[in-house]
This record gives structure tokens, sequence and C-alpha cells, in this order.
């Protein structure tokens, strides 16, 4: 499997990742409403960072995921105590499908993910739910719907897309990532189907400035990536560095015992034409 991870005594604690077989997740925030569980017999015990390895460990398709979901509990053993528990939920996903897991008081919850996106919080049918406040966007541009008998006119380009939220909220942002996805149109080729992929993400990037969560500090987009679950190559850029890098999987012995880790490139690439 390959992804991003904070690697702590030589073990990958994974943010997302994707196997060989086509089975990518992805870990969300979720503070305030992830809660795991104790330890229980007759189940598979599964802490809540070992989630994605075990996940992707095992599976070929989301039809093996919902299997061994059915038999899971996600327990409340923190990794260290330098590295307690994260509260997160996930997007599961293979070429054809999306889930999304939940751990909460009132259990695991399993849902299928028609848009196949996800946010923080709020929990994802509220997330979901929402969407009914924005049948009307359309990429389109609008008729008027006001009066008859009144002279509107549509004078600017993208007029469709009025009342789309743009405020960094989760909520908000799962609204218009859901937008961009579902409506935004790619080439066919690989390199166009990444920078779309890149492009779609961008739409709820995070400035720094703009979201404070401290004195003094602020949440910013730390990363972008993406997964191609058919050839497993893994891109991504960062906040610092938005040249698009990439990772092939299958350029490493897949059979090997050894846990291989790449620097995460930083500082802008900038390519000047005339030097």
């Amino acid at each position: 499997m390959i992804g991003m991870a904070h690697v702590a005594e030589n073990y990958p604690l994974y943010y997302d990742a994707m196997n060989e077989k086509g089975v990518a997740i992805a870990g969300l925030n979720f503070v305030g409403n992830a809660v795991y569980s104790e330890v229980q017999s007759d189940v598979e015990n599964i802490a809540q960072f070992e989630f994605i390895p075990w996940i992707l460990s095992q599976c070929a398709s989301l039809a093996e995921v919902r299997e061994l979901l059915d038999r899971i509990n996600i327990v409340n053993t923190p990794f260290s105590k330098q590295l307690p528990l994260a509260q997160l939920h996930w997007i599961i996903s293979d070429e054809n499908e999306s889930i999304t897991v939940e751990s909460m008081s009132h259990g695991l919850h399993i849902y299928d993910n028609p848009v196949g996106v996800l946010t923080n919080n709020p929990p994802f049918p509220q997330q979901m739910f929402q969407l009914n406040n924005y049948m009307h966007l359309s990429p389109k541009q609008p008729e008027n719907t006001f009066g008859e008998n009144l002279a509107l006119d549509a004078y600017s380009r993208g007029m469709g897309g009025i009342g789309l939220p743009g405020d960094l909220s989760s909520s908000s942002r799962f609204v218009r990532v859901a937008f961009t996805k579902i409506h935004a149109i790619s080439g066919e080729s690989e390199k166009e189907s990444v920078s779309q992929f890149f492009h779609i993400l961008g739409s709820v990037d995070q400035q720094r400035g703009c979201c404070e969560v401290a004195d003094g500090k602020y949440e910013i987009t730390l990363y972008t990536s993406c997964c191609n679950v058919t050839k497993g190559i893994y891109y991504y850029n960062t906040y610092e560095n938005h040249q698009i890098s990439a990772v092939d999987m299958y350029a490493e012995d897949l059979d090997g015992n050894n846990l291989i880790c790449y620097p995460v490139i930083q500082g802008e690439q900038i390519n000047y034409q005339n030097k």
C-alpha cells in the first residue's frame, strides 16, 4: 500500500492510502463526534490508527470492505502517550463507488456515498441533507422564473451558481466540492485527469490567514493528494509546493517487508522560462 503518513517507531500512521487492488481510504477530522469503543469479544477489535492498513491489507473491492466492517469494533487504544487518538471519519473508495464510515456514541455507521466526497464535521447524513438547499444550482445560465413581467437579465457568466457557499466551514466546503466534482469535465489523458482532480480540490483550499483556529494560528491545506487506483500512482502537492509530485507503487518491491519512505517535497518549484 502507499499513502501519506506520519511514521512513528517505524509504523506508518496513515492520513490516506491505497492498495495495489484498487481500494483507497482517507481519514478526515471528526472532532466531537468520533467515539471509539472498549475491547469486545466475538468481533475484530481494531485501533483507530490500525484502521486504514487493516482494511487495505485485506480488501480488493468495496464489497469486501463492507464484509469486513460487519465484524469490526474500532477501539479507543491510542498509539502512544505522545500520539493520542485522532477523532476521524473515513471515506473509502474503489473505482466504482464510495462509502463513509463513522464510529459514534451510538455505534458504527456505514453509508453509501453517492457524491464521492467528504469533509470534516458534521456527520455524513447531515452533510448530504444540506445538498437539498442547493438543488437549484446549475453550471448553466439561469432563466427568469422570478417574475414573468420583469425584464431580468443574466448579466454575468456563472449566475447559475449564485448561492453556492463560499465560506470556509466544513459544511460549505462539502457543498462546494460536491458541486465542482459533479460538474467538472476532464480530458481523457492521465495528465488531464490528474490536473482536473487538483483543480476540483483547489475549490476548497484553505489559505493561511483566513481561518483562525487559535491566536495567531490558522487552518491551511497542508497537502492535497490524488490516487490512481488502477495504476497505483500516488500524486500530491503541498501548501508550499504547487508542483505535482508522484510516487509509483509498482516501482517498488510489493513483496518486501521494509517500510519505504520518501520525504515530502516542500518549497515552491518555479519553472523559469528565460533562465
